[in-house]
Protein backbone atom coordinates (compact mmCIF):
# COMPACT_ATOMS: atom_id res chain seq x y z
CA UNK A 1 0.00 0.00 0.00
CA UNK A 2 1.30 3.53 -0.77
CA UNK A 3 2.79 5.29 2.23
CA UNK A 4 0.37 8.22 2.00
CA UNK A 5 -2.63 5.87 2.16
CA UNK A 6 -1.29 3.90 5.12
CA UNK A 7 -0.57 7.15 6.95
CA UNK A 8 -4.09 8.43 6.27
CA UNK A 9 -5.60 5.21 7.59
CA UNK A 10 -3.40 5.33 10.67
CA UNK A 11 -4.44 8.96 11.33
CA UNK A 12 -8.16 8.18 11.43
CA UNK A 13 -9.81 8.72 14.79
CA UNK A 14 -13.12 7.99 16.49
CA UNK A 15 -16.08 6.82 14.44
CA UNK A 16 -14.16 7.24 11.17
CA UNK A 17 -11.58 4.66 12.27
CA UNK A 18 -14.26 2.34 13.62
CA UNK A 19 -16.28 2.69 10.42
CA UNK A 20 -13.22 1.97 8.27
CA UNK A 21 -12.52 -1.16 10.33
CA UNK A 22 -16.12 -2.33 10.02
CA UNK A 23 -16.13 -1.73 6.26
CA UNK A 24 -12.83 -3.60 5.87
CA UNK A 25 -14.25 -6.54 7.80
CA UNK A 26 -17.42 -6.57 5.71
CA UNK A 27 -15.40 -6.52 2.48
CA UNK A 28 -13.26 -9.38 3.81
CA UNK A 29 -16.38 -11.56 3.86
CA UNK A 30 -16.26 -11.46 0.04
CA UNK A 31 -13.20 -13.73 0.23
CA UNK A 32 -15.18 -16.46 2.00
CA UNK A 33 -16.99 -19.32 0.23
CA UNK A 34 -18.79 -19.31 -2.10
CA UNK A 35 -17.69 -15.91 -3.49
CA UNK A 36 -13.90 -16.34 -3.06
CA UNK A 37 -12.73 -12.82 -3.95
CA UNK A 38 -9.49 -13.65 -2.13
CA UNK A 39 -7.46 -10.64 -3.42
CA UNK A 40 -9.72 -8.31 -1.41
CA UNK A 41 -7.75 -9.41 1.67
CA UNK A 42 -4.67 -7.65 0.27
CA UNK A 43 -6.51 -4.40 0.99
CA UNK A 44 -8.60 -5.24 4.06
CA UNK A 45 -5.97 -6.91 6.27
CA UNK A 46 -3.44 -4.09 5.73
CA UNK A 47 -6.23 -1.62 6.50
CA UNK A 48 -6.81 -3.32 9.85
CA UNK A 49 -3.08 -3.28 10.63
CA UNK A 50 -2.83 0.43 9.75
CA UNK A 51 -5.78 1.22 12.00
CA UNK A 52 -4.14 -0.78 14.79
CA UNK A 53 -0.85 1.06 14.26
CA UNK A 54 -2.61 4.42 14.51
CA UNK A 55 -4.51 3.52 17.68
CA UNK A 56 -3.47 5.54 20.73
CA UNK A 57 -3.27 2.45 22.87
CA UNK A 58 -4.16 -1.26 23.04
CA UNK A 59 -7.75 -0.58 24.13
CA UNK A 60 -8.41 1.53 21.05
CA UNK A 61 -6.73 -1.11 18.88
CA UNK A 62 -8.95 -3.75 20.49
CA UNK A 63 -12.04 -1.70 19.67
CA UNK A 64 -10.99 -1.40 16.04
CA UNK A 65 -10.37 -5.15 15.91
CA UNK A 66 -13.88 -5.67 17.26
CA UNK A 67 -15.39 -3.51 14.53
CA UNK A 68 -13.45 -5.43 11.88
CA UNK A 69 -14.76 -8.72 13.26
CA UNK A 70 -18.28 -7.35 13.49
CA UNK A 71 -18.31 -6.44 9.79
CA UNK A 72 -16.76 -9.78 8.82
CA UNK A 73 -19.27 -11.92 10.71
CA UNK A 74 -22.27 -9.71 10.01
CA UNK A 75 -21.91 -10.28 6.27
CA UNK A 76 -20.52 -13.82 6.48
CA UNK A 77 -23.40 -15.09 8.64
CA UNK A 78 -26.36 -13.18 7.18
CA UNK A 79 -27.94 -16.50 6.17
CA UNK A 80 -28.83 -17.32 9.79
CA UNK A 81 -31.86 -15.06 9.35
CA UNK A 82 -33.22 -17.64 6.88
CA UNK A 83 -33.46 -20.22 9.67
CA UNK A 84 -35.26 -17.82 12.02
CA UNK A 85 -37.86 -17.01 9.38
CA UNK A 86 -39.06 -20.63 9.48
CA UNK A 87 -40.11 -19.96 13.10
CA UNK A 88 -41.11 -16.34 12.51
CA UNK A 89 -44.40 -16.75 14.40
CA UNK A 90 -42.46 -17.53 17.61
CA UNK A 91 -39.15 -15.74 17.08
CA UNK A 92 -40.06 -12.74 14.90
CA UNK A 93 -38.36 -10.47 17.43
CA UNK A 94 -35.03 -12.22 16.77
CA UNK A 95 -34.97 -11.37 13.05
CA UNK A 96 -33.36 -7.90 13.38
CA UNK A 97 -31.02 -8.80 16.25
CA UNK A 98 -29.90 -12.44 15.82
CA UNK A 99 -27.16 -11.96 13.22
CA UNK A 100 -25.87 -8.63 14.59
CA UNK A 101 -25.92 -10.13 18.10
CA UNK A 102 -23.97 -13.21 17.03
CA UNK A 103 -21.56 -11.07 15.01
CA UNK A 104 -20.98 -8.89 18.07
CA UNK A 105 -20.11 -11.94 20.19
CA UNK A 106 -17.81 -13.49 17.60
CA UNK A 107 -16.10 -10.14 16.97
CA UNK A 108 -14.96 -10.21 20.60
CA UNK A 109 -12.52 -12.96 19.65
CA UNK A 110 -10.62 -10.46 17.44
CA UNK A 111 -10.19 -8.00 20.32
CA UNK A 112 -7.15 -9.63 21.92
CA UNK A 113 -5.22 -10.27 18.66
CA UNK A 114 -5.72 -6.62 17.68
CA UNK A 115 -4.58 -5.37 21.09
CA UNK A 116 -1.50 -7.62 21.00
CA UNK A 117 -0.59 -6.39 17.51
CA UNK A 118 -0.62 -2.81 18.83
CA UNK A 119 2.33 -3.70 21.07
CA UNK A 120 4.37 -5.11 18.17
CA UNK A 121 6.56 -3.10 15.81
CA UNK A 122 4.62 -1.95 12.71
CA UNK A 123 5.15 -3.98 9.55
CA UNK A 124 5.66 -7.68 9.42
CA UNK A 125 6.17 -8.13 13.20
CA UNK A 126 2.68 -6.71 13.86
CA UNK A 127 1.27 -8.94 11.10
CA UNK A 128 2.89 -12.01 12.64
CA UNK A 129 1.47 -11.17 16.07
CA UNK A 130 -1.99 -10.52 14.61
CA UNK A 131 -1.90 -13.81 12.67
CA UNK A 132 -0.77 -15.83 15.67
CA UNK A 133 -3.29 -14.20 17.97
CA UNK A 134 -6.05 -14.71 15.40
CA UNK A 135 -5.32 -18.45 15.23
CA UNK A 136 -5.40 -18.72 19.02
CA UNK A 137 -8.70 -16.81 19.04
CA UNK A 138 -10.17 -19.16 16.42
CA UNK A 139 -9.11 -22.13 18.53
CA UNK A 140 -10.91 -20.55 21.48
CA UNK A 141 -13.92 -19.95 19.23
CA UNK A 142 -14.00 -23.70 18.61
CA UNK A 143 -14.53 -24.44 22.32
CA UNK A 144 -16.06 -21.48 24.16
CA UNK A 145 -19.79 -22.04 24.87
CA UNK A 146 -19.51 -25.39 22.97
CA UNK A 147 -17.98 -23.57 20.01
CA UNK A 148 -18.92 -21.97 16.69
CA UNK A 149 -15.86 -22.15 14.38
CA UNK A 150 -17.77 -21.15 11.25
CA UNK A 151 -15.95 -19.32 8.44
CA UNK A 152 -12.30 -19.40 9.54
CA UNK A 153 -10.24 -17.22 7.20
CA UNK A 154 -8.32 -20.30 6.06
CA UNK A 155 -11.46 -21.48 4.26
CA UNK A 156 -11.04 -18.75 1.60
CA UNK A 157 -8.75 -21.17 -0.28
CA UNK A 158 -11.53 -23.71 -0.77
CA UNK A 159 -11.88 -22.51 -4.38
CA UNK A 160 -13.91 -24.50 -6.92
CA UNK A 161 -12.13 -27.08 -9.04
CA UNK A 162 -8.42 -27.70 -9.44
CA UNK A 163 -7.19 -24.34 -8.03
CA UNK A 164 -8.98 -25.11 -4.79
CA UNK A 165 -7.67 -28.68 -4.77
CA UNK A 166 -4.13 -27.30 -4.98
CA UNK A 167 -4.51 -24.65 -2.29
CA UNK A 168 -6.23 -26.77 0.36
CA UNK A 169 -3.63 -29.57 0.34
CA UNK A 170 -1.62 -27.70 2.95
CA UNK A 171 -4.49 -28.38 5.38
CA UNK A 172 -3.13 -31.94 5.56
CA UNK A 173 -0.10 -30.43 7.34
CA UNK A 174 -1.50 -27.58 9.42
CA UNK A 175 -5.30 -27.78 9.23
CA UNK A 176 -7.60 -24.89 8.42
CA UNK A 177 -6.28 -22.95 11.43
CA UNK A 178 -2.79 -23.11 9.94
CA UNK A 179 -4.20 -21.88 6.64
CA UNK A 180 -5.70 -18.94 8.54
CA UNK A 181 -2.28 -17.99 9.91
CA UNK A 182 -0.73 -18.19 6.43
CA UNK A 183 -3.63 -16.24 4.91
CA UNK A 184 -3.20 -13.27 7.25
CA UNK A 185 0.57 -13.21 6.74
CA UNK A 186 0.20 -13.27 2.95
CA UNK A 187 -2.60 -10.69 2.96
CA UNK A 188 -0.44 -8.27 4.97
CA UNK A 189 2.34 -8.39 2.34
CA UNK A 190 1.59 -4.87 0.95
CA UNK A 191 2.90 -3.49 4.27
CA UNK A 192 6.21 -5.35 4.05
CA UNK A 193 9.40 -4.15 2.46
CA UNK A 194 10.53 -5.64 -0.82
CA UNK A 195 12.32 -8.49 0.95
CA UNK A 196 9.19 -9.34 2.89
CA UNK A 197 7.05 -9.25 -0.24
CA UNK A 198 9.51 -11.49 -2.06
CA UNK A 199 9.38 -13.89 0.88
CA UNK A 200 5.57 -13.90 0.81
CA UNK A 201 5.59 -14.63 -2.92
CA UNK A 202 8.09 -17.46 -2.43
CA UNK A 203 5.96 -18.92 0.36
CA UNK A 204 2.88 -18.80 -1.89
CA UNK A 205 4.78 -20.57 -4.69
CA UNK A 206 5.97 -23.27 -2.29
CA UNK A 207 2.41 -23.66 -1.03
CA UNK A 208 1.16 -24.16 -4.59
CA UNK A 209 4.02 -26.53 -5.39
CA UNK A 210 3.21 -28.71 -2.40
CA UNK A 211 -0.42 -28.86 -3.47
CA UNK A 212 0.41 -29.84 -7.05
CA UNK A 213 2.88 -32.51 -5.92
CA UNK A 214 0.44 -34.02 -3.41
CA UNK A 215 -2.32 -34.23 -5.99
CA UNK A 216 -0.07 -36.17 -8.34
CA UNK A 217 0.50 -38.96 -5.84
CA UNK A 218 -1.72 -42.01 -6.51
CA UNK A 219 -4.51 -42.80 -4.09
CA UNK A 220 -4.69 -46.20 -2.35
CA UNK A 221 -6.84 -48.91 -3.84
CA UNK A 222 -10.54 -48.26 -3.34
CA UNK A 223 -12.91 -50.82 -1.80
CA UNK A 224 -15.54 -52.39 -4.05
CA UNK A 225 -18.46 -50.33 -2.77
CA UNK A 226 -20.86 -47.81 -4.27
CA UNK A 227 -22.39 -45.23 -1.96
CA UNK A 228 -25.85 -44.04 -2.96
CA UNK A 229 -26.50 -40.57 -1.55
CA UNK A 230 -30.21 -39.79 -1.38
CA UNK A 231 -31.41 -36.20 -1.62
CA UNK A 232 -35.13 -36.07 -0.85
CA UNK A 233 -35.51 -32.29 -1.29
CA UNK A 234 -38.13 -31.89 1.42
CA UNK A 235 -38.69 -28.18 2.20
CA UNK A 236 -38.21 -27.31 5.85
CA UNK A 237 -41.79 -26.11 6.11
CA UNK A 238 -43.03 -29.60 5.16
CA UNK A 239 -40.47 -31.73 6.98
CA UNK A 240 -42.42 -32.19 10.24
CA UNK A 241 -45.94 -31.78 8.84
CA UNK A 242 -47.81 -34.83 10.19
CA UNK A 243 -50.06 -34.90 7.12
CA UNK A 244 -47.02 -35.31 4.85
CA UNK A 245 -44.92 -37.75 6.87
CA UNK A 246 -46.17 -40.87 5.08
CA UNK A 247 -45.56 -39.39 1.63
CA UNK A 248 -42.08 -38.21 2.68
CA UNK A 249 -41.20 -41.67 3.97
CA UNK A 250 -42.46 -43.24 0.74
CA UNK A 251 -40.36 -40.78 -1.25
CA UNK A 252 -37.21 -42.01 0.49
CA UNK A 253 -38.24 -45.63 0.06
CA UNK A 254 -38.81 -45.11 -3.69
CA UNK A 255 -35.45 -43.36 -4.10
CA UNK A 256 -33.74 -46.15 -2.15
CA UNK A 257 -35.32 -48.81 -4.38
CA UNK A 258 -34.21 -46.93 -7.51
CA UNK A 259 -30.69 -46.52 -6.13
CA UNK A 260 -30.20 -50.21 -5.39
CA UNK A 261 -31.62 -51.13 -8.80
CA UNK A 262 -28.93 -48.96 -10.40
CA UNK A 263 -26.21 -50.91 -8.58
CA UNK A 264 -27.03 -53.98 -10.65
CA UNK A 265 -25.98 -56.42 -7.93
CA UNK A 266 -22.72 -54.69 -6.94
CA UNK A 267 -22.05 -53.94 -3.24
CA UNK A 268 -23.89 -50.81 -2.22
CA UNK A 269 -24.77 -48.72 0.82
CA UNK A 270 -27.58 -46.16 0.83
CA UNK A 271 -27.31 -42.91 2.81
CA UNK A 272 -30.31 -40.81 3.84
CA UNK A 273 -29.82 -37.23 5.13
CA UNK A 274 -30.13 -35.94 8.70
CA UNK A 275 -33.52 -36.73 10.32
CA UNK A 276 -34.74 -37.92 6.92
CA UNK A 277 -36.97 -40.62 8.41
CA UNK A 278 -40.16 -39.24 9.95
CA UNK A 279 -40.66 -42.68 11.52
CA UNK A 280 -39.07 -43.48 14.88
CA UNK A 281 -36.52 -46.03 13.64
CA UNK A 282 -35.54 -46.97 17.17
CA UNK A 283 -38.97 -48.46 17.92
CA UNK A 284 -40.75 -48.77 14.58
CA UNK A 285 -39.94 -52.30 13.43
CA UNK A 286 -42.23 -52.00 10.42
CA UNK A 287 -40.49 -48.85 9.17
CA UNK A 288 -37.10 -50.52 9.40
CA UNK A 289 -38.43 -53.57 7.58
CA UNK A 290 -39.75 -51.38 4.76
CA UNK A 291 -36.35 -49.66 4.48
CA UNK A 292 -34.57 -53.01 4.27
CA UNK A 293 -36.99 -54.25 1.62
CA UNK A 294 -36.56 -51.10 -0.45
CA UNK A 295 -32.78 -51.56 -0.24
CA UNK A 296 -33.04 -55.27 -1.09
CA UNK A 297 -31.14 -56.09 2.10
CA UNK A 298 -28.29 -53.64 1.45
CA UNK A 299 -27.26 -51.51 4.45
CA UNK A 300 -28.93 -48.12 4.82
CA UNK A 301 -27.57 -45.25 6.92
CA UNK A 302 -30.61 -43.16 7.82
CA UNK A 303 -30.93 -40.04 9.94
CA UNK A 304 -33.70 -40.13 12.54
CA UNK A 305 -34.60 -38.78 15.96
CA UNK A 306 -34.56 -41.25 18.83
CA UNK A 307 -35.26 -41.09 22.57
CA UNK A 308 -32.85 -42.26 25.26
CA UNK A 309 -33.56 -43.90 28.62
CA UNK A 310 -34.29 -40.48 30.13
CA UNK A 311 -36.81 -39.77 27.36
CA UNK A 312 -34.53 -37.06 25.93
CA UNK A 313 -34.45 -36.79 22.12
CA UNK A 314 -31.19 -37.44 20.28
CA UNK A 315 -30.28 -36.52 16.73
CA UNK A 316 -29.07 -39.88 15.46
CA UNK A 317 -28.01 -41.94 12.50
CA UNK A 318 -29.16 -45.57 12.30
CA UNK A 319 -27.41 -48.32 10.37
CA UNK A 320 -30.22 -50.58 9.11
CA UNK A 321 -29.18 -54.02 7.94
CA UNK A 322 -30.98 -56.95 6.29
CA UNK A 323 -34.38 -57.67 7.81
CA UNK A 324 -34.52 -54.23 9.43
CA UNK A 325 -31.90 -55.08 12.08
CA UNK A 326 -30.22 -52.09 13.73
CA UNK A 327 -26.49 -52.67 13.13
CA UNK A 328 -25.31 -49.47 14.78
CA UNK A 329 -26.39 -46.06 16.12
CA UNK A 330 -24.49 -42.79 16.18
CA UNK A 331 -25.70 -39.84 18.29
CA UNK A 332 -24.76 -36.28 17.41
CA UNK A 333 -22.56 -34.72 20.10
CA UNK A 334 -21.82 -31.22 18.80
CA UNK A 335 -25.26 -29.65 19.13
CA UNK A 336 -26.30 -26.25 17.76
CA UNK A 337 -26.77 -23.69 20.55
CA UNK A 338 -30.34 -22.33 20.65
CA UNK A 339 -31.27 -24.63 17.77
CA UNK A 340 -30.82 -28.09 19.32
CA UNK A 341 -30.15 -27.28 22.96
CA UNK A 342 -30.44 -24.46 25.46
CA UNK A 343 -27.10 -23.34 26.94
CA UNK A 344 -26.85 -23.63 30.72
CA UNK A 345 -25.61 -20.06 31.08
CA UNK A 346 -28.95 -18.57 30.02
CA UNK A 347 -30.78 -16.94 32.96
CA UNK A 348 -33.33 -19.17 34.66
CA UNK A 349 -36.80 -18.56 33.29
CA UNK A 350 -35.75 -17.84 29.70
CA UNK A 351 -37.01 -20.70 27.57
CA UNK A 352 -35.71 -20.70 23.99
CA UNK A 353 -35.53 -24.45 23.30
CA UNK A 354 -38.53 -26.43 24.62
CA UNK A 355 -37.56 -29.01 27.23
CA UNK A 356 -33.90 -28.06 27.00
CA UNK A 357 -33.56 -29.60 23.54
CA UNK A 358 -31.58 -32.65 22.46
CA UNK A 359 -29.22 -34.73 24.57
CA UNK A 360 -25.56 -34.93 23.49
CA UNK A 361 -23.92 -38.08 22.21
CA UNK A 362 -20.64 -39.31 23.74
CA UNK A 363 -18.38 -37.95 20.99
CA UNK A 364 -16.77 -39.07 17.71
CA UNK A 365 -17.37 -42.75 17.06
CA UNK A 366 -16.58 -45.26 14.33
CA UNK A 367 -19.40 -47.57 13.27
CA UNK A 368 -18.46 -51.13 12.33
CA UNK A 369 -21.26 -52.35 10.11
CA UNK A 370 -21.20 -55.82 8.54
CA UNK A 371 -20.23 -55.62 4.87
CA UNK A 372 -18.95 -52.03 5.07
CA UNK A 373 -15.57 -50.43 5.74
CA UNK A 374 -15.50 -48.75 9.17
CA UNK A 375 -17.24 -45.37 8.90
CA UNK A 376 -17.03 -42.16 10.91
CA UNK A 377 -20.28 -40.21 11.11
CA UNK A 378 -20.71 -36.43 11.14
CA UNK A 379 -24.21 -35.08 11.61
CA UNK A 380 -24.69 -31.60 10.12
CA UNK A 381 -22.96 -28.97 12.30
CA UNK A 382 -20.25 -31.42 13.40
CA UNK A 383 -18.48 -31.01 10.05
CA UNK A 384 -17.26 -27.50 10.97
CA UNK A 385 -15.06 -28.67 13.88
CA UNK A 386 -11.46 -29.36 12.76
CA UNK A 387 -9.76 -32.32 14.43
CA UNK A 388 -12.97 -33.32 16.23
CA UNK A 389 -14.68 -35.41 13.58
CA UNK A 390 -13.32 -38.95 14.03
CA UNK A 391 -12.16 -41.26 16.80
CA UNK A 392 -8.35 -41.36 16.37
CA UNK A 393 -8.16 -44.53 18.48
CA UNK A 394 -10.51 -46.28 16.03
CA UNK A 395 -9.74 -44.58 12.73
CA UNK A 396 -12.42 -45.17 10.07
CA UNK A 397 -11.85 -45.76 6.36
CA UNK A 398 -14.32 -43.06 5.30
CA UNK A 399 -16.61 -40.36 6.65
CA UNK A 400 -20.27 -39.80 5.99
CA UNK A 401 -21.83 -36.40 6.63
CA UNK A 402 -25.62 -36.25 6.82
CA UNK A 403 -27.24 -32.84 7.07
CA UNK A 404 -30.44 -30.85 6.71
CA UNK A 405 -29.44 -27.48 5.28
CA UNK A 406 -33.03 -26.71 4.31
CA UNK A 407 -33.06 -24.32 7.28
CA UNK A 408 -30.68 -21.99 5.42
CA UNK A 409 -32.57 -21.76 2.12
CA UNK A 410 -30.68 -21.18 -1.11
CA UNK A 411 -28.11 -18.91 0.57
CA UNK A 412 -24.37 -18.94 1.20
CA UNK A 413 -24.95 -21.03 4.35
CA UNK A 414 -25.17 -24.48 2.70
CA UNK A 415 -22.21 -23.65 0.49
CA UNK A 416 -20.04 -22.56 3.41
CA UNK A 417 -21.08 -25.74 5.22
CA UNK A 418 -20.01 -27.80 2.21
CA UNK A 419 -16.63 -26.03 2.12
CA UNK A 420 -16.03 -26.99 5.75
CA UNK A 421 -16.79 -30.64 4.99
CA UNK A 422 -14.33 -30.61 2.09
CA UNK A 423 -11.55 -29.34 4.35
CA UNK A 424 -12.23 -32.13 6.88
CA UNK A 425 -11.52 -34.68 4.13
CA UNK A 426 -8.09 -33.12 3.51
CA UNK A 427 -7.22 -32.77 7.18
CA UNK A 428 -8.07 -36.39 8.00
CA UNK A 429 -6.91 -37.96 4.72
CA UNK A 430 -10.29 -39.69 4.42
CA UNK A 431 -12.99 -39.61 1.75
CA UNK A 432 -16.13 -37.78 2.83
CA UNK A 433 -19.57 -38.42 1.36
CA UNK A 434 -22.35 -35.99 2.14
CA UNK A 435 -26.12 -36.48 1.92
CA UNK A 436 -28.11 -33.26 2.34
CA UNK A 437 -31.89 -33.00 2.43
CA UNK A 438 -32.25 -30.11 -0.03
CA UNK A 439 -28.61 -30.02 -1.14
CA UNK A 440 -25.79 -29.77 -1.63
CA UNK A 441 -25.06 -33.51 -1.61
CA UNK A 442 -21.48 -34.22 -2.68
CA UNK A 443 -18.56 -36.62 -2.49
CA UNK A 444 -14.87 -35.79 -1.89
CA UNK A 445 -11.90 -38.11 -2.06
CA UNK A 446 -9.27 -38.19 0.68
CA UNK A 447 -7.54 -35.11 -0.79
CA UNK A 448 -10.71 -33.02 -0.94
CA UNK A 449 -11.21 -33.40 -4.70
CA UNK A 450 -14.89 -33.26 -5.56
CA UNK A 451 -16.05 -36.43 -7.29
CA UNK A 452 -19.72 -35.62 -7.75
CA UNK A 453 -22.46 -33.33 -6.51
CA UNK A 454 -26.23 -32.88 -6.59
CA UNK A 455 -27.13 -29.20 -6.44
CA UNK A 456 -29.56 -27.21 -4.36
CA UNK A 457 -33.28 -28.00 -4.30
CA UNK A 458 -33.13 -31.10 -6.45
CA UNK A 459 -34.54 -34.51 -5.66
CA UNK A 460 -32.38 -37.39 -6.76
CA UNK A 461 -29.72 -40.04 -6.23
CA UNK A 462 -25.98 -39.45 -6.32
CA UNK A 463 -24.05 -42.71 -6.86
CA UNK A 464 -20.36 -42.56 -5.93
CA UNK A 465 -17.71 -45.26 -5.94
CA UNK A 466 -16.10 -45.08 -2.48
CA UNK A 467 -12.49 -43.83 -2.84
CA UNK A 468 -9.56 -45.19 -0.87
CA UNK A 469 -8.25 -43.67 2.36
CA UNK A 470 -4.78 -42.16 2.81
CA UNK A 471 -2.52 -42.81 5.80
CA UNK A 472 -3.11 -40.21 8.54
CA UNK A 473 -1.46 -36.96 7.40
CA UNK A 474 0.56 -34.82 9.81
CA UNK A 475 -2.40 -32.76 10.96
CA UNK A 476 -4.50 -35.86 11.64
CA UNK A 477 -1.72 -37.13 13.90
CA UNK A 478 -0.88 -33.86 15.67
CA UNK A 479 -4.37 -32.39 15.86
CA UNK A 480 -5.09 -28.94 17.29
CA UNK A 481 -1.80 -28.87 19.18
CA UNK A 482 -0.06 -28.03 15.92
CA UNK A 483 -1.91 -24.75 15.12
CA UNK A 484 -1.92 -23.90 18.84
CA UNK A 485 1.87 -24.17 18.94
CA UNK A 486 2.16 -22.23 15.67
CA UNK A 487 -0.01 -19.45 17.05
CA UNK A 488 2.04 -19.17 20.24
CA UNK A 489 5.33 -19.16 18.31
CA UNK A 490 4.04 -16.51 15.91
CA UNK A 491 3.09 -14.15 18.75
CA UNK A 492 6.46 -14.66 20.45
CA UNK A 493 8.38 -14.24 17.18
CA UNK A 494 6.55 -11.02 16.36
CA UNK A 495 7.39 -9.48 19.72
CA UNK A 496 11.02 -10.66 19.63
CA UNK A 497 11.45 -9.15 16.16
CA UNK A 498 10.49 -5.73 17.52
CA UNK A 499 12.86 -6.02 20.48
CA UNK A 500 15.73 -7.21 18.26
CA UNK A 501 15.23 -4.25 15.93
CA UNK A 502 15.24 -1.79 18.85
CA UNK A 503 18.41 -3.35 20.28
CA UNK A 504 20.15 -3.07 16.92
CA UNK A 505 19.15 0.60 16.62
CA UNK A 506 20.29 1.34 20.16
CA UNK A 507 23.68 -0.23 19.46
CA UNK A 508 24.08 1.80 16.29
CA UNK A 509 23.35 5.05 18.14
CA UNK A 510 25.87 4.28 20.87
CA UNK A 511 28.57 3.53 18.30
CA UNK A 512 27.95 6.87 16.64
Amino acid sequence: MPGSLTDRLASLRGWRADGAACLAGALSALALPPIHVVPVLLATVPTLLCLIRGARGPLVAARRGWWFGFGLYLIGLYWITEAILFEAARFWWLVPIAVPGLAAVLAAFIVVPAALARYARPGWPAAVVLAGGWVLADLARQFVATGFPWNPLGSVWELPGYPGDVMIQAASLVGVHGLTLATILLAAAPLYGWIGRAGALLALLLWCGFGVARLQQPLPKAPDLTVMLIQGDVPQGQKWDSALMVSIFRRYLDLTHQAVARADGHPVVVVWPETASPAQLQTDDRARQLISEAADGAPVLAGSVRFDQDDRPRNSLFAIGAGGVIEGIYDKWHLVPFGEYQPDWLPIGIQVVPGGGFARGPGPRTLHIPGLPPVGVLICYEAIFPSQVIDPADRPDWMVNVTNDAWFGNSTGPRQHLAAARLRAVEEGLPLLRAANTGISAAFDSRGHELARLGMQQMGILPVRLPGALPPPLYARAGLWLPFGAGILAVIAGFLAGKTRRHIKSGSIRRK
